[in-house]
């Protein structure tokens, strides 16, 4: 209801037909004007450029007659190239409002506070000066209006997708032969049975405004042995290079094969598929297959991924479902953005900064699972990290101490274990396995550390069963030490056939919990009581603490606020 002014992009087909005569001059100059700027351009402008059209259009929905613009920071290639602006909601319109000093008429205001009219207010709020939709809110304002809309037969919603455009082609070797031939043309009078286009001297005219398919029956369509696939100098690629390939005649026709190839996406976007069935030599996958694996769980990739290889996979699965070629219309079920590992310096790595860690490197001097490991210890995942070359040393610290652990276990065979190991091991096992379901593998690795600690604080008595629990759950962060632990401990077959930790719930909860105490709000000390100690206990072992007793005497308690297990606050007047 906002909408004060229309604006159309200058490319737009209808800005010459709605503009007056008398607008018709400054139209065109400025159309002229902003034809030779880039859409990047035109979008990262702070200015606002525009000229009037004199033409008006009907507002929907009140009748009311807009003035329609035309403005450069509109866009031809998105959306419809036309906005009806609502400057008082919109930051961009409300500048070109304010550049033309056009009508701002406000709509939305905050659900709380005053509205702020020095500047467009975008966020979501309350609906006014709106009519029959005043009072609702920003979400139900939209579905309202579009339903209005739609019962008029006036517009409705809709979705619009937004996708890159895609250069699907590569001048290089590798990478699939695009199945694609054009005819080739001689010089008029010229008997083509009589010419051999792979012959440089031959003329002749290759005619790519006339593409045909490969035969279905003909595919896969192979690339011809090179020994030497260099680019070259050929905008067409070394394949033109190829000639008893690039050419051939059918019926006394020369025809010329598409000398580019295709980009790492059309394999890529797709080869979860191919991974179901990869020994499949009539179908890409089976149905079945597909009904058994299909949709992938977990998708995990960096940021960047979002508009790169999730968008074309997910375009590319969404075109092979319509086909009917999978049942699923979407190809991943969870997305990870893994978080980037930066330099030492804090920087993104990069060979003119100089702080490139060759993970190779990590890999000679202190092993492949150290390096592993000490990624997955680094942070949360999603984090973005420094890399800290020192730092590994803390994980092989670790690796080694477990070693050790497993080779005293082996040689001692203690079968005996005291409660206080048994309910930390089921503790370090729950969390483990929980940190492993959520993708939390630093907080997985710092539990382990702490209960190899305690383990080593046992000695010569350290208790089969702990290091052989210990090695299960090490084993997925540092394969190579898992394996080898458990050989040592005497099992033949590869732990990655034993079944993993499970652990008993009721050993996870601890006997007695420290809890802090405080008066007034003011943390004044902590108490050590069981775990289903009821307030009245917490209460009384409160009042045995010096700095708690400081802070009653004289007083009268008030009121008593108690989380088991968690805080104590004492109100006292």
């Amino acid at each position: 209801m906002g909408v004060t002014y229309v604006t159309l992009a200058p490319e737009h087909p209808l800005v010459s037909s709605i503009t007056t005569s008398e607008q018709k001059e400054a139209v065109e100059k400025y159309v002229q004007e902003t034809s030779a700027r880039s859409d990047l351009d035109r979008t990262a402008a702070k200015e606002k450029t525009g000229v009037f059209t004199g033409g008006y259009v009907l507002h929907p929905l009140s009748g009311e007659r807009v003035p329609v613009w035309v403005g450069d920071y509109v866009l031809g290639s998105y959306g419809t190239g036309a906005v009806m602006a609502v400057p008082a909601h919109d930051t961009r319109d409300f500048e070109f409002a304010q550049v033309f000093d056009l009508d701002i008429k406000w709509v939305v205001k905050p659900t709380e506070g005053e509205l702020n009219k020095e500047e467009a207010f975008t966020e979501p709020g309350v609906a006014f000066n709106s009519g029959e939709f005043d009072g609702m809110n920003t979400g139900k304002f939209k579905e309202a209006m579009a339903a209005k809309l739609k019962e008029m037969g006036k517009g409705g919603p809709q979705i619009t997708y937004k996708l890159r455009d895609w250069v699907f082609s590569r001048q290089r070797y590798w990478g699939e032969p695009i199945p694609i031939y054009f005819p080739v043309d001689f010089p008029e009078g010229v008997d083509p049975s009589s010419q051999d286009p792979k012959d440089d001297s031959c003329e002749h005219t290759i005619r790519f405004d006339k593409p045909i398919p490969v035969d279905e029956a003909e595919l896969p369509l192979e690339l011809p042995y090179m020994e030497d696939f260099k680019p070259g100098d050929d905008p067409a690629g070394c394949l033109a290079r190829a000639k008893d390939w690039r050419y051939f005649q059918t019926d006394g026709a020369w025809f010329a094969r598409e000398t580019n190839t295709m980009p790492q996406w059309a394999g890529s976007c797709w080869y979860y598929l191919r991974f179901l069935d990869p020994g499949n030599s009539e179908d890409a996958f089976s149905k079945k297959d597909d009904q058994d694996w299909m949709p992938v769980d977990l998708y995990v990739g960096g940021a960047e991924h979002a508009v790169l290889h999730l968008l074309y996979a997910r375009f590319w699965h969404q075109v092979l479902f319509d086909e009917g070629y999978t049942v699923h219309p979407e190809p991943f079920q969870k997305l990870v953005h893994q978080g980037m590992i930066l330099g030492s310096d804090g920087e993104k790595m990069s060979k003119s900064r100089g702080n490139v860690v060759n993970p190779d490197d990590i890999v000679t001097s202190q092993g492949g699972d150290a390096l592993r490991m000490y990624e997955m210890f680094m942070g949360p995942l999603e984090a973005v990290k420094p890399w800290q070359t020192s730092q590994v040393q803390g994980v092989v610290r670790f690796q080694n101490k477990v070693y050790n652990l497993v080779t005293t276990a082996a040689a001692n065979k203690v079968t005996e274990m005291d409660n206080e190991t048994t309910k930390l091991l089921h503790k370090t096992m729950k969390k483990v396995t929980e940190d492993i379901e959520s993708m939390s593998f630093n907080t997985a690795i710092s539990a382990m550390m702490v209960f190899a600690n305690h383990l080593q604080s046992l000695k010569e008595n350290v208790p089969m069963e702990a290091v052989e629990k210990l090695t299960l759950m090490v084993s997925p962060f540092a394969p190579h030490l898992g394996e080898e632990c458990w050989s040592i401990l005497g099992n033949t077959e590869s732990l990655a056939y034993h079944p993993w930790v499970e652990y008993n719930e009721e050993l996870c909860v601890d006997d007695t919990v420290t809890i802090g105490v405080q008066v007034n709000g003011k943390a004044r000390g902590e108490i050590s009581i069981a775990a289903d100690a009821d307030q009245d206990f917490a209460l009384t072992a409160a009042k045995e603490v010096e700095k708690v007793q400081n802070q009653l005497d004289g007083k009268d308690i008030k009121k008593v606020i108690y989380v088991p297990g968690r805080i104590l606050n004492i109100i006292a007047k």
